[in-house]
């Protein structure tokens, strides 16, 4: 499986968004400062992740996620999170 995930910064409160085929591994690396571009970012939580059969579509899920309108998107459907 191929994983799209949604992490929310409570440092900064933006979002960041990734993919990966191990979603445990790659939390645990965000968390322990592993990884450069949430490094200075934390503390994150995971807010939210979908599941793909394909590389492909998880990959084109990510792009779309990063677009202004897939940021929009994330806002919408994520906004009790964010109060």
């Amino acid at each position: 499986m191929y994983y799209v995930y949604i992490l929310l910064s409570s440092k900064d409160g933006n979002f960041y968004i990734g993919s990966t085929s191990d979603l445990k591994r790659r939390i645990i690396e965000h968390k322990q400062g592993k990884v450069k571009s949430t490094k200075n970012r934390l503390p994150i939580r995971l807010v939210c992740y979908e599941a793909y059969v394909h590389k492909e579509e998880a990959m084109s899920r990510e792009k779309y996620l990063k677009s202004s309108d897939g940021k929009k998107d994330i806002r919408k459907r994520l906004i009790k999170i964010l109060k």
